[in-house]
């Protein structure tokens, strides 16, 4: 089973807001996920970013792979660099 980790769109029209899920990567942007590691809300000002950085680890170790979106965050929270380190054995 290929696994993701990427965006689940939530929220009205013209809001949004998201959860960052790890789903199968054949399942509905909106369909059934595995686990859900945070949210992400780009109309607060500043966009409000909060992550289980545990259990992104935990599910990247095991192969998951992040959305293009979310590994923007990701590093933007500097958890590809600790994911990175840890693989290289820093």
């Amino acid at each position: 089973m290929a696994v993701k980790i990427r965006l689940k769109r939530m929220g009205a029209k013209k809001s949004p807001f998201y959860r960052i899920v790890v789903a199968d990567s054949r399942s509905p942007r909106d369909g059934r996920f595995i686990e859900t590691v945070g949210t992400y809300n780009p109309v607060a000002n500043p966009a409000v970013v909060e992550i289980n950085e545990e259990a992104i680890l935990k599910w990247m170790g095991n192969g998951a792979k992040p959305s293009d979106t979310v590994r923007n965050l990701l590093s933007n929270e500097g958890i590809m660099e600790k994911f990175h380190n840890s693989k290289s054995g820093k």
